[in-house]
C-alpha cells in the first residue's frame, strides 16, 4: 500500500533525506535523488530570517522540479512569524510545508525553537494550528521522543498535531538532552504507529546506517517509512542499497573509485551552478574527506582538493585520484 502526504504518493515504504543544516542545499539533494531519496527536505530555515528577508534564508528557498516531491522545513518561537514564514514559504512552491520542533542546538532550542517546543506542548500545537491555516499544502512535522528521559511526550504530540491537521510525523528516537549521542530507540516510535487513533504516516528517523539495519528495523518497528540523514553525507549511494536490500535481501556493490570522483564531480558542478564558481567550490570542501571515507593514503589528495581554488585544478587531482588508485585495484 502506498504511503499517502495529501495528494503526494511516496510509493510503499519511501526513504527521506533529512533535512540537515550547511548539508541539505540543492546540490547535496541533487545526488542524493539521482541514487534514490524519495522525498527530500530543504534545509531548516529561520522564520526570522525569512520575515527580514535575510540572503541566506531566502536562497534556502530554491528549490528545483527535479527535487519533487520536496519540502521546505521552518523554525522559530514565534507563532504570528511562523505563520507570515510559512505564507512566504508556500509562495516557493513546495509539495510540502515542514515544522521543526526536534532541532537540538543550543542556538535553536535555547531560544524556544526547535526541540524546545517539546517543553510546552499547547504552544507547539497552537504553533501548529497556525501553520496549518497558513496554507493550502500539507504540513508535516519533524520532532524528538521528548525534551528529556522524563518527559518523553511524543506520544500525547502526535496526538494533538494530528488533531490539528499535520499529514505525517518523523521522529527522532533520542531526546533533546541526548542530542546525538548514545543510541536511537525506535519503541516508542513503533507503539505511535500502533496507536489506533493515529491515521497519519509515522517516519522513523535515527541511526539508520545499513541496509541490514533499515530492513530489521522496517520488520521490528513498522513504520510507514523512513528518514536517513547523517548516514548520506558523502554517501548518498545509502538510498539504492537499502532500497536494493529490500527487494532481494542481497547487497549492492560499494561504489568503485570511479563512482565516487563521478558523484562528487556532479556535487561541485551542481554546486557551482547554485552559487557561483567561488562559493560552490569553496562550500563544497567540506564534502571531499566523506566521499573518499575509507580510501587507504586518501589524506594527501584530500589536503589538495580542500585548498584548489578552481575547477580545473579540482578535474586534476580528481584525474589523478582515478589513475592512482584504478591501478592499484587492477
Amino acid at each position: 500500500m502506498s504511503v499517502q502526504i495529501g495528494n503526494i504518493d511516496l510509493g510503499e515504504f519511501p526513504l527521506l533525506l533529512a533535512p540537515m543544516e550547511d548539508v541539505s542545499d540543492p546540490p547535496f539533494r541533487y545526488v542524493c535523488k539521482q541514487n534514490g531519496a524519495d522525498m527530500m527536505y530543504t534545509e531548516f530555515i529561520s522564520s526570522e530570517g525569512l520575515i527580514r528577508d535575510a540572503a541566506k534564508s531566502r536562497q534556502k528557498l530554491d528549490i528545483f522540479d527535479y527535487e519533487r516531491p520536496i519540502g521546505i522545513q521552518i523554525f522559530g518561537s514565534d507563532i504570528d512569524h511562523m505563520r507570515m514564514a510559512t505564507e512566504i514559504a508556500t509562495l516557493a512552491k513546495p509539495d510540502l510545508m515542514d515544522i521543526n520542533y526536534g532541532c537540538p542546538v543550543k542556538q535553536v532550542a535555547c531560544r524556544g525553537a526547535g526541540a524546545s517546543l517539546l517543553q510546552d506542548i499547547d504552544r507547539m500545537v497552537a504553533m501548529t494550528r497556525a501553520v496549518v491555516n497558513a496554507t493550502h499544502l500539507p504540513v508535516t512535522v519533524k520532532t524528538r521522543l521528548g525534551w528529556d528521559d522524563n518527559t518523553k511526550n511524543v506520544y500525547e504530540v502526535a496526538e494533538r498535531l494530528q488533531d490539528v491537521g499535520i499529514k505525517a510525523l518523523t521522529i527522532h528516537g533520542r531526546t533533546r538532552a541526548q542530542m546525538y549521542k548514545g543510541v536511537a530507540d525506535w519503541t516508542l516510535i513503533s507503539e505511535i504507529k500502533k496507536n489506533p487513533r493515529i491515521q497519519i504516516p509515522i517516519f522513523g528517523n535515527g541511526d539508520i546506517d545499513s541496509p541490514e539495519k533499515a530492513a530489521n528495523w522496517r520488520m521490528e518497528y513498522g513504520v510507514d517509512g523512513m528518514m536517513i540523514g547523517r548516514a548520506a553525507i558523502g554517501y548518498p549511494w545509502i538510498f539504492r542499497e537499502v532500497k536494493h536490500f529490500f527487494k532481494t535481501g542481497e547487497h549492492l556493490d560499494k561504489p568503485t573509485i570511479a563512482e565516487r570522483i563521478e558523484v562528487c564531480k556532479t556535487h561541485l558542478e551542481k554546486s557551482m551552478e547554485w552559487k557561483g564558481p567561488r562559493t560552490g567550490i569553496f562550500e563544497m570542501r567540506r564534502h571531499y574527506s566523506n566521499y573518499f571515507k575509507g580510501v587507504e593514503n586518501f589524506k594527501e589528495h584530500r589536503m589538495q582538493l580542500v585548498t584548489a581554488g578552481t575547477y580545473e585544478e579540482i578535474m586534476d587531482i580528481l584525474a589523478e585520484v582515478d589513475k592512482k588508485y584504478t591501478l592499484e585495484m587492477a
